[in-house]
């Protein structure tokens, strides 16, 4: 009886940690000059910097020319520098 009760309380108690998880929300930055990067959070960058945020299964197709420029932190590239605000 005691291990049937252990392993339904583990049972129980891992599907309050699936239930209570909250999926991990990330996105794709990326400006006009083709530099991309990962941000965890969905800012609202000046329309003059010209940035365009994507879902995080977002893919650029295979004529246009994008690369990866990851980054810690929050900011954009600009002309290849990282500019932190």
């Amino acid at each position: 009886m005691k291990i049937r009760t252990l392993v339904l309380g583990a049972l129980a108690g891992a599907g309050a940690i699936v239930a209570l998880a909250s999926p991990a929300s990330a996105y794709v930055a990326c400006n006009r000059f083709g530099d991309c990067w990962h941000t965890s959070d969905r800012y609202t960058y000046r329309p003059a910097w010209g940035i365009r945020v994507h879902d995080d299964n977002w893919r650029w197709r295979s004529h246009e020319r994008y690369r990866w420029r990851e980054h810690q932190g929050r900011g954009y590239w600009r002309s290849g520098v990282w500019i932190s605000f």
